[in-house]
């Protein structure tokens, strides 16, 4: 339409092509405006006063009210403890190292010798770096004396080594946790993990390394079927998926994208975290895996998911940190900070619902349930009233209409955490545990080929598991590489999966402090 007289003439046409055309712009501005939020504005979706300003429950009626003059509150007195550096741990060992005066200077002025009153002590953190050794494994061998000569009477005997987790291998499970741990909890590639060896004096390379790492992974197998058994035997089930670049695919190039999905469930107070390499995408393999699973399943809005279906036995929850992303959006595509306007309003709502979720994080499930009911099943309903009466005043292209959008065809399942205790209202716990994943990718780009991908998935569910159970994952794994190899039944395995391991045995992962507000 480059020429003015192929405009229509008539009024009601020229509206629509107008409002075309405006939508195709604040698309196109919304785009811009989130690319350059993406670029320059800060990454966290966290907001900074989710608890600060927030209408208290009801906020029905609160909204209606007038404001009240702010009464005087008397704060008791407490103590607080002194500001400073933190103290050093109390189980790290200490070396004293003593400072004292030469022995002419422990004389007084008046002749008399000085009197030891006391001593200031000040300490420092000092690091002692790694050692690379050798264990010689020395087996004595005996034979009988009075027997020397007689070939058919002749006994030699020799101990037998013990059971190792890799057969004849060099690594001992100490270097065979350190290596693993390095790559699948720091995310440091085992090319940069050679380069660290080679400062140390060993030479170890890589394509030794990947090698331990699968026949780990493959002398552990029984663990993934122990593991699935455990995921589909909990109430609970959080699922997420995250590409993988797998090479030497059968049938597919090596640029094709590839996925881990991951499973996090079993029991809730001992979980499991599991991870499942496949080429595809498709909701067959959730499907597939978790078989005749009971219970409830949270996901994001991912289609995919769809195929897990909805019967009395399975109930699909949704995700409301997804709905509130998308609104996010909308404020990171804002130049200025709007403090009104529909995506402030839902912004505020939904940190109303966690509110709710912060105050009763301590009580029982049933207990939750009916705070739930009484403060949450409000603030829902106002949320899809709101997005029922703007969905159709806003351009649905925009970021904006593409959230109300979204929020409308998430609503039914976003909301059934509602009525389970042992929910939340979003599936943060899948998404926190597949962070490690997208994370390490960014480091070793991608798997060497199918057989590394299944391995990684298995090494990546024993560190996670163990991080979940609050084990620290380098001490869980020289443990189980000690003590797998000489399990001979399944309730030998199961008591050393991360979930059941004794863990007075074990160091547990320290609990981060509180920040102070």
């Amino acid at each position: 339409m480059g020429d003015i007289k192929n405009l229509p003439d008539d009024v009601g046409q020229l509206k629509h092509l107008v409002w075309d055309y405006y939508q195709q712009v604040k698309q196109l501005q919304d785009r811009v405006a989130l690319l350059q939020a993406a670029l320059y504005a800060p990454k966290s979706e966290k907001s900074k006063d989710l608890f600060h300003g927030i209408l208290p429950l009801p906020f029905i009626k609160i909204a209606e009210a007038k404001p009240a003059e702010v009464p005087v509150i008397e704060i008791p007195a407490h103590t607080r403890a002194k500001r400073g550096r933190k103290p050093l741990p109390d189980h790290l060992p200490r070396i004293e190292v003593v400072h004292d005066l030469p022995e002419d200077q422990k004389v007084c002025a008046c002749g008399a010798c000085l009197k030891r009153i006391g001593e200031e002590v000040s300490e420092k953190l000092d690091y002692v770096p790694a050692v690379m050794q050798v264990e010689r494994h020395v087996r004595p061998k005996y034979a009988c004396p009075a027997c020397d000569g007689e070939e058919s009477m002749s006994v030699v005997r020799i101990a037998p080594m013990p059971p190792q987790i890799i057969p004849k291998g060099m690594a001992t499970p100490n270097l065979l946790a350190q290596v693993i741990t390095a790559k699948f909890v720091d995310a440091m590639p085992f090319y940069r993990q050679t380069k660290q060896f080679a400062r140390l004096g060993v030479d170890i390379p890589r394509h030794s390394m990947s090698g331990w790492a699968m026949a780990v992974a493959k002398a552990l197998a029984p663990l993934g079927e122990l593991f699935q058994a455990e995921i589909r035997s909990g109430p609970v089930i959080n699922m997420d998926e995250t590409t993988l670049q797998v090479l030497q695919e059968p049938g597919r190039p090596n640029t094709s994208t590839s996925y881990l999905w991951l499973f996090r469930g079993g029991n809730p107070e001992r979980p499991t975290v599991v991870y499942r390499y496949d080429p595809s995408r498709s909701g067959s393999v959730p499907s597939e895996y978790l078989g005749e699973f009971k219970g409830h399943i949270q996901t994001d809005g991912y289609a995919g998911y769809h195929a897990l279906g909805e019967s009395d036995d399975i109930i699909h929850v949704g995700c409301m940190a997804h709905i509130r992303r998308k609104f996010v959006d909308v404020q990171k595509a804002t130049l200025k900070k709007v403090m009104h306007g529909t995506a402030k309003e839902i912004l505020d709502l939904i940190g109303l619902l966690y509110k709710v979720e912060h105050n009763i994080k301590e009580l029982s499930p049933e207990e939750k349930v009916l705070k739930r009911r009484e403060q949450a099943v409000p603030v829902l309903d106002a949320i899809r009233s709101i997005i029922d009466d703007r969905v159709d005043h806003v351009p649905p292209k925009s970021l904006l209409g593409q959230a109300i959008t979204y929020a409308r065809n998430q609503w039914g399942r976003a909301v059934r955490y509602v009525d389970c205790g042992l929910l939340t209202p979003d599936n943060n716990a899948a998404e926190n545990a597949i962070r490690p994943v997208a994370l390490g990718r960014k480091n070793w780009l991608f798997a060497g080929a199918p057989k590394g991908a299944d391995a990684s998935a298995m090494l990546f569910s024993l560190v996670e598991t163990a991080k979940a159970n609050e084990i620290e994952p380098q001490s869980y794994l020289k443990y189980l590489f000690e003590k797998f190899p000489a399990a001979q039944t399944t309730g030998d395995m199961r008591s050393l999966m991360p979930q059941r391991v004794d863990k007075s045995l074990l160091p547990s992962i320290p609990k981060p402090k509180p920040r102070k507000k």
